[in-house]
């Protein structure tokens, strides 16, 4: 999946802002429902929590993205050395 997200074009920076923008939407919708609507204060934070809840997502998906982004920079220049060692060893006489 991650991969899928990376070659569509997301990239971990993208992710962190999202991140960073959740928990600013989260403070300004917890403000909103307790200054506009008259359901209390209980409302209010239940719509804080669950957009609160996006963050540690995004960032974890932020984290991966980087980890693939990290990943592809040092397997392209060298993509013999990964292939070589995928392929299967022939097989030699103990001790030669």
């Amino acid at each position: 999946m991650i991969k899928k997200l990376h070659d569509m074009g997301l990239r971990s920076g993208h992710l962190y802002t999202a991140g960073a923008a959740s928990i600013v939407l989260s403070c300004a919708t917890w403000l909103m429902s307790r200054n506009m609507e008259q359901a209390g204060i209980d409302r209010a934070d239940r719509w804080g929590i669950f957009v609160g809840e996006w963050a540690p997502t995004l960032f974890a998906l932020g984290v991966a993205l980087r980890i693939e982004e990290t990943h592809r920079e040092f397997a392209e220049p060298g993509r013999e050395e990964f292939e070589q060692a995928e392929r299967p060893r022939a097989r030699t006489h103990a001790g030669v």
